[in-house]
């Protein structure tokens, strides 16, 4: 490289400095001329430089200036009029000034046009995320708009809006209701009827209000209406999930230390998605005293047991009394430290975090740490009623996860994604698991994702969001297996994947969705 930089002395400098230089003053056979407005700018900024103390900025920005200089219009700064020693003595005083003696070459040369890049990497989210992907804030005004018509059609005060008795007293259960709230094609409504011959259908009045009118695959749409796919996909029965992990009544347990209590099978909404979707019953069951005490017995005789999850159904469908019973009963059990909560209950009905069952988990967590883990799928489910009961949450529990399913139409764009984790994080919540869509489930197969785009949804998350924000990207095959590349052993679109357990180095087969299936129309637009 040519240049002349007169009398500084490059050796003096560090790497970054030199390379700055050097830019600044290469021969250049492209010349144009410089505009007069940016040579007083430059020259403004070397003012500012030599009067300012411990300021760093101003000496950033003339080095700025004159790099843009140079790469718009060929020109050198004593081209322009500004003295080479004089650069170099501000090269030295930004250094001395700066804490961690940062050169202006390595903000200026290497810095700052690695933040340029980082910044067009995320510009497509930020220009486009309102639109792409609008989360509950966004659209409160229609959502609050939407709450006044289903009050009104169904008769609802604001206190039983305000209140999970409400809500529950007022759940939509049939395509006939659900009609009269929003405008349902008479083909949808036939197979509605049909769906729920078969399977129940339940929609808090608060969740529907989240639907958007005119939305053709509204996530929320998807996730609480049944469609006739969830009829015409059923084929062979897969053995129930955990049926084969099931050593007590009541009791999952993959893992020799953490179990799953499935207290109940109620649910504030039954989710199009559901892995017990084919095992919920025709009618809501809680356990009497005597059955819970089968699956406490089993935990209080196995030693190695170390956390226990309380789930369903839905654990928050249970009442205060019966889930403060649970609670000291494992607080009890001197090797059990850890409980946990499931439930995607305050994403549907929030009413429901009342203050008895805050105070409920703030004593249990005072003795060992509580673990809320939920479900939230949407950025549409992410409310200010949402961010508010998870917040209360967060002052008496140990930590909230949120274990999101990936599914088509809902979440399966890297704008949808990157808001979902960023707004979890801002609701108090931590993005800890993302699971493929379940093949377990023939009935919901048409809400499948192929797995490389759930790889890469979370893999373009890496340098671009928050660390701690990302979740991890795992199928469920006999437990939890990351899809990372490590545990893929072969790949097979449309066909069975490979992959390995990680704990016991087992490989199993996982069925994929081919992305040919993946880009066909499905769900609500089959009734357009």
């Amino acid at each position: 490289m040519e240049c002349d930089v007169g009398n500084v002395d490059l050796s003096k400098m560090d790497k970054f400095d030199v390379k700055l230089f050097e830019l600044l003053y290469e021969n250049s056979n492209q010349k144009s001329e410089v505009p007069q407005k940016e040579i007083d700018e430059a020259k403004e900024w070397l003012e500012i430089s030599k009067t300012s103390n411990k300021l760093t900025n101003p000496m950033v920005q003339l080095f700025d200036k004159l790099k843009s200089i140079k790469e718009n219009y060929g020109a050198s700064p004593n081209e322009i009029g500004i003295d080479k020693d004089e650069l170099h003595l501000m090269a030295i005083k930004h250094k001395n000034t700066d804490e961690h003696a940062v050169s202006v070459g390595g903000r200026v040369y290497s810095a700052l046009p690695i933040v340029a890049q980082a910044n067009a990497r995320v510009q497509d989210y930020l220009n486009n995320h309102k639109k792409d992907a609008p989360s509950g804030f966004d659209l409160d005004d229609q959502i609050k708009e939407n709450r006044r018509k289903i009050q009104k059609k169904l008769n609802m005060s604001d206190e039983e809006w305000d209140s999970y008795g409400g809500q529950m007293k007022h759940a939509i259960t049939s395509p006939e209701q659900l009609a009269e709230i929003i405008d349902l094609p008479a083909k949808l409504i036939e197979d509605i009827h049909r769906v729920s011959e078969v399977f129940r259908m339940r929609i808090s009045p608060y969740y529907a209000s989240l639907i958007i009118p005119g939305q053709i695959n509204d996530p929320i749409l998807i996730q609480s209406v049944p469609t006739g796919d969830l009829i015409d996909n059923r084929g062979e029965e897969i053995a129930p999930v955990a049926s084969d992990h099931s050593p007590a009544r009541l009791v999952d347990q993959f893992y020799p230390r953490v179990l799953t209590i499935k207290a109940t099978n109620m649910c504030a909404m039954f989710c199009t998605h559901c892995l017990r979707i084919a095992h919920i019953s025709d009618k809501d069951w809680v356990s009497s005293k005597n059955t819970y005490e089968e699956a406490l017995n089993y935990i209080r005789e196995n030693d190695n047991i170390r956390d226990v999850l309380i789930t369903g159904g839905d654990a928050l469908a249970l009442s205060n009394k019966r889930i403060e019973y649970l609670l000291e009963e494992l607080d009890k059990i001197p090797h059990v430290k850890i409980k946990r909560l499931g439930s995607r209950t305050p994403i549907m009905t929030p009413q429901r975090i009342d203050d008895k069952f805050l105070e409920i988990c703030e004593k249990s967590n005072a003795i060992k740490p509580i673990r809320f883990v939920t479900q939230i799928n949407s950025v549409q489910e992410m409310t200010p009623e949402v961010h508010e009961a998870f917040k209360k949450l967060s002052s008496v529990t140990s930590a909230i996860l949120n274990q999101a399913v990936l599914l088509r139409g809902v979440n399966d764009t890297r704008n949808k994604m990157w808001k979902l984790s960023e707004l979890l994080q801002e609701s108090y919540i931590r993005p800890y698991y993302l699971f493929n869509c379940s093949f377990r489930n023939p009935e919901f197969a048409h809400l499948r994702v192929p797995i490389k785009v759930g790889r890469d949804l979370v893999e373009s998350m890496y340098g671009n969001i928050a660390g701690d924000a990302i979740p991890r990207y795992l199928a469920t095959a006999g437990g939890k297996i990351p899809l990372h590349q490590d545990n893929v052993v072969q790949a097979n679109d449309g066909g069975d994947y490979i992959l390995k357990k990680p704990w016991s180095g087992e490989e199993v087969p996982y069925p994929d969705m081919s992305m040919e299936e993946y880009n066909k129309p499905f769900s609500f637009e089959k009734y357009q």
